[in-house]
């Protein structure tokens, strides 16, 4: 049994988005695939898609049981919008299952206009990496939007650079989070560490010591170290010691 739910505001491209099966039978710009799944770009009104289809549900148990790792991301990117954390616009979401197994899954969302990845403008040495006032217009938008999603006991789990957009007016978009979730306890306590240590990961080679402690206190939402803050900082720094 197939299930498709389209944007009312998308009804008028429904014979490009209107059911699983037209997504799947879409052609367009292959950007990735791999074993489980591809993302393809295609254009319609003068405006961009982005079509993620997924033909398994995801790794390891994921398989079997659980979450497909499509439907995954689409409730991941619902709850972003839902927090206040600007994302892409989803316009089409579903999968299909065949006696209660998943066979196959996609997501559509628009395409934020003039957006670059931050990975992307780390390879580039783009100038505005040099720029203190962009890098912190920046940095307080990404510090705001990982406390949010932590406040929410919610961990990205590849809060990468690659999965932050920007676009010319310095405005950030989160993508790309089938691998996020809830977490409580001590089990959110080291995912939040993760998320933060991904972030700093290639900040570390762009930006200064004093850029990156003042993002720090930005999602902390404080002006000045407190003891407390010292061990934290240790197991960021520490947490891809030995794996790069």
């Amino acid at each position: 049994m197939a299930g498709w739910k389209l944007d009312p505001a998308y009804t008028g491209l429904s014979e490009d988005f209107g059911s699983l099966e037209q997504v799947f039978a879409l052609e367009g710009e292959r950007l990735t695939r791999d074993p489980l799944s591809e993302v393809i770009r295609v254009e319609r009104g003068g405006r961009r898609f982005y079509v993620k289809r997924y033909w398994g549900a995801g790794k390891g148990v994921r398989r079997y049981f659980g979450r497909p790792r499509i439907k995954a991301e689409w409730q991941n990117l619902k709850h972003f919008a839902k927090w206040g954390v600007p994302t892409v616009p989803i316009v089409g979401f579903g999968l299909e299952r065949k006696s209660g197994s998943f066979v196959r899954g996609a997501l559509v969302t628009l395409e934020v206009q003039d957006t670059l990845d931050m990975a992307l403008l780390a390879t580039r040495l783009d100038p505005r990496l040099q720029d203190p006032v962009w890098v912190d217009r920046v940095s307080r938008q990404l510090a705001r939007a990982t406390r949010t999603l932590h406040d929410h006991h919610f961990a990205h789990n590849d809060l990468k650079w690659r999965n932050l957009l920007v676009n010319p007016q310095a405005e950030l978009f989160l993508i790309d989070c089938p691998s996020g979730g809830f977490w409580w306890g001590p089990f959110l306590k080291r995912r939040i560490v993760k998320d933060l240590a991904c972030l700093d990961k290639v900040a570390k080679y762009h930006l200064s010591r004093t850029q990156r402690l003042r993002f720090y206190l930005h999602y902390q939402g404080r002006e000045r170290l407190q003891a407390s803050d010292r061990p934290m900082l240790r197991r960021i720094l520490g947490y891809f010691e030995g794996r790069e």
